[in-house]
């Protein structure tokens, strides 16, 4: 055998060696989760910018699931790699739920989400009946908002605004329950699909993994 030979057939099967090692990590990267833990979308959804990747929580504030599931978003969110976004959608399936979602963007809006898990806390530990407009001021204000400063925004065009979008959202993503998270705007779970809230951060994760490498092709 000459050096040519030699060389030619040494690449050849190094080739294939690193083909045999890294091949299934990069086809695992690319697969989906099982069907029955995630739904995906006759429609894609677009993000609010081309450049991002978003990850919607879909919640209601009287849902003891999201006050549950809640914490295992928020841990999440924290490793999120750049370029993708989350983004808390509050979720109104009839009327007596509008004032709640308002809260949300209220508290968004006076830079007060650090209020989220309070809320959450008062309405499912505390057993409050904070479900209209009164009875969330008097509550803001015993968190140290001003009177005056909550209630215009709780009644502004922008908190309107938003909360008529998180409408628009739900109905667009098909929304039937909460909580769920819709990823990159094709892909929906939840802990009721994936049988827990640790599995549906798995399996968003996956399905997280999986959008990003589709952009890149």
């Amino acid at each position: 055998m000459n050096a040519f030979s030699f060389f030619s057939r040494f690449a050849a099967t190094a080739t294939l060696a690193a083909m045999a090692l890294f091949g299934p990590l990069q086809a695992a990267a690319a697969e989906l989760p099982n069907d029955d833990r995630y739904v995906q979308l006759s429609q894609v959804q677009p993000a609010d910018r081309a450049d991002q990747v978003e990850v919607l929580e879909f919640f209601a504030y009287t849902c003891p699931y999201c006050a549950m599931f809640s914490p295992y978003v928020t841990r999440w969110a924290q490793e999120l790699p750049e370029g993708v976004v989350l983004k808390r959608v509050p979720v109104a399936f009839n009327a007596s739920m509008t004032d709640l979602q308002r809260m949300y963007y209220t508290l968004e809006a006076l830079d007060r989400l650090d209020l989220h898990t309070a809320l959450f806390d008062a309405l499912h530990h505390g057993k409050e009946q904070l479900f209209d407009a009164q009875a969330l001021t008097q509550w803001a204000v015993q968190q140290g908002i001003d009177e005056q400063e909550f209630s215009q925004t709780f009644n502004s065009f922008g908190v309107q605004t938003k909360t008529n979008r998180a409408n628009e959202l739900a109905k667009h993503y098909h929304i039937e329950g909460t909580p769920t998270l819709a990823i990159g705007g094709r892909f929906l779970t939840s802990p009721a699909m994936a049988q827990g809230y640790s599995e549906a951060i798995d399996t968003a994760q996956q399905l997280l993994d999986y959008s990003l490498q589709q952009r890149q092709q």
